[in-house]
């Protein structure tokens, strides 16, 4: 079968493409992916297909954008740098390179030049989601700022259409109709209901984190957590396992692989260690966001597998994104979050309802609050023993086996 993948987005959109198209190709089919310039070497690696999408540095500059961390203005930077500036160059490289049925392509949600593409071109189409936040209900509705908790399913109900009303259409509509017309195509709205294909919805996430709801759409699939993090692409990295052995599990700070606006987050993080008295790792490729000098018991690496590192934390604290949520829960240690955009505010709300974890709103987020909080999760018998039975969840599983299945038998569906 011939597949073409279409992540948009930073490290913790893409690797689970890459993860999932490496588990394709080992099973026989023909794959490519387009992603950005950024993550063209472990696209090399692993030895798929690659159609550039921009340049690096065209990467770090949307990264520099600070309303891409804002919980407001950060849907609107994710549609000017992601979707719209990306649309016409997928929508190119579907029709040069996969415009034929005997292509399956996959794409998440952002990749809007795939959607449309698939729609003119009649081609099967799968979206996949990484986060149960990208999928709207009126029952269990995503943790988001506009919707407080405990709202009657009629209020939830005019909050949506509202908001989308409002704000994400008139965000996300304009340019995109725009370029429909020019192709023929009718204008669209609703966008949050046609972001998913109508072939299908994978959901690269167990039902146990996130339970199908009644308005989700249909097709809709459930795998495992992707959790794939260059780690067999990476030789072991002997400052890192030197550093691990010369004392106590660490508390891990990750703020996320694309965030260059982490120096606070990582200056409490370091003010926290102090006060507890333990050993932190801090995870970052833009070191200088990272506070000089450090204390010789906290050491900043540039960039480690969590697969590696996490089984040797005694917690993690990070930004609430669903890849390194996914990588925390399977160690089996405690999470404190720091949630600002996107799904953060929703992951966030699982963690503390699986009880493994908790949150503290970025404008709190400062050492003596950290200190406390992680104080409290490390102190808990309760804490650990959900974190041990949600670790358990994960043993013996193939995070790719059922994904692989499913897209399978999408594509045989003629």
């Amino acid at each position: 079968m011939r597949i073409a993948l279409f992540p948009l987005g930073s490290a913790g959109d893409v690797h689970p493409f890459l993860g999932l198209g490496q588990a394709l190709q080992q099973r026989g089919h023909d794959v490519a992916i387009m992603v950005n310039e950024y993550f063209q070497k472990p696209v090399q690696q692993i030895g798929l297909q690659h159609h550039p999408l921009g340049t690096a540095e065209e990467f770090l500059a949307v990264t520099r954008d600070p309303n891409l961390w804002r919980p407001v203005r950060s849907f609107g930077s994710v549609v000017r740098h992601g979707i719209h500036w990306a649309m016409r160059e997928q929508y190119a490289v579907v029709q040069r390179h996969f415009a034929d049925r005997s292509t399956l392509l996959l794409a998440n949600c952002l990749s809007f030049g795939v959607r449309i593409a698939a729609e003119k071109l009649g081609l099967p189409l799968v979206t996949v989601h990484l986060q149960p936040a990208a999928l709207w209900s009126e029952h269990r509705s995503p943790a988001l700022p506009c919707v407080p908790a405990g709202l009657p399913r009629w209020c939830k109900r005019l909050i949506f259409r509202a908001g989308q009303g409002l704000v994400i259409d008139r965000t996300v509509c304009p340019a995109t109709n725009r370029f429909r017309r020019e192709l023929g195509l009718p204008p669209m709205r609703r966008t949050l209901d046609w972001w998913n294909s109508p072939d299908g919805v994978l959901c690269l996430f167990p039902e146990w984190y996130a339970p199908v709801q009644p308005d989700w759409p249909i097709p809709l699939w459930f795998s495992q957590f992707p959790l794939w993090d260059e780690s067999e692409l990476r030789s072991e990295q002997a400052e890192v396992a030197a550093f691990l052995d010369e004392g106590e599990a660490p508390l891990v700070f990750a703020p996320g692989s694309a965030n260059c606006q982490a120096r606070p987050f990582f200056a409490a993080g370091v003010d926290a260690c102090r006060r507890l008295d333990r050993r932190g790792v801090l995870v970052s490729p833009f070191a200088d966001q990272i506070p000089h000098p450090l204390p010789v018991t906290v050491r900043h690496f540039d960039y480690v597998p969590f697969s590696r590192l996490l089984p040797r934390a005694a917690a993690l604290v990070h930004h609430g994104g669903i890849g390194t949520t996914a990588q925390g829960l399977r160690a089996g240690i405690c999470h404190l979050v720091m949630p600002m955009a996107h799904d953060q505010p929703d992951n966030a709300d699982r963690l503390l309802r699986l009880g493994v974890g908790d949150w503290i709103r970025p404008r709190n987020f400062r050492g003596p609050t950290v200190a406390a909080a992680l104080d409290r999760l490390l102190r808990s018998s309760e804490v650990a023993d959900r974190c041990r039975q949600v670790a358990d969840r994960f043993a013996g599983i193939d995070p790719f086996v059922e994904a692989c299945r499913v897209v399978e038998r999408a594509g045989a569906t003629p």
